[in-house]
């Protein structure tokens, strides 16, 4: 099937199962960790590494433009921060476009329909940290057409700098969420002429089956 908005295949079927029932209690860090997808899931160009516990409180608010610590306008529009041994990252970083492939597996207590009813509330937000204002804009998107409770996809641009020092990141995050488990692939790139949808698809799609194989 073809996913809306990457222009390539997705493997399996859109056939939502139990949308909206989370578990009362998340799955723990070391639970997550034997879930995440391998480096060998990757592309020989992208060359993936497993992030320890510290560098993932950095690098997960990355992934959705607002630095940890922002203040964000409008109010609301701030994503849940991601709490200590609750999450498990493997970034694959693709020097030659400047790009990167990150999968996020984090444990929740909400459904996904809550990220995306703040998401399309919040099209254009801005974040400002230690003096610098960055413009996030969102467009949700199609849902992936792949065997999940609840799926989503969003494309971001962000927007930092003035004149000749402005830097624009655009990113692509497919999400899907399997009981307590929410899976978030993201592409970002700092070259707008630099898409790779193909292996985003072909990531998503295994780190959702590993999650479902359990």
């Amino acid at each position: 099937m073809t996913l809306a908005g990457c222009g390539s295949d997705v493997a399996g079927t859109p056939e939502p199962v139990g949308q909206g029932e989370v578990s009362a209690t998340p799955s723990g860090g070391d639970d997550l960790d034997a879930l995440l997808v391998d480096a060998s899931v990757f592309p020989p160009q992208y060359d993936a590494i497993v992030l320890p516990p510290q560098a993932i409180a950095q690098a997960s608010p990355d992934l959705t433009g607002i630095p940890a610590g922002a203040e964000v306008s409008p109010a609301g529009c701030k994503p849940k921060d991601v709490q200590p041994g609750s999450a498990s990252m493997i970034v694959g970083t693709d020097n030659a476009n400047r790009a990167t492939i990150s999968v996020e597996l984090t444990s929740v207590d909400e459904p996904l329909s809550v990220r995306e009813e703040q998401l399309s509330g919040c099209t254009e937000v801005q974040a400002t940290k230690s003096g610098a204002t960055s413009t996030i804009r969102s467009t949700v998107t199609p849902a992936p057409p792949i065997d999940a409770d609840e799926t989503l996809a969003v494309r971001q641009t962000v927007a930092s700098g003035t004149g000749t020092d402005s830097v624009t990141q655009s990113m692509l995050t497919l999400m899907a969420q399997v009981g307590d488990v929410r899976i978030a692939a993201t592409y970002m790139s700092f070259d707008s002429e630099s898409t790779d949808p193909a292996t985003l698809d072909e990531v998503f799609t295994a780190a959702v089956q590993k999650v479902k194989a359990g």
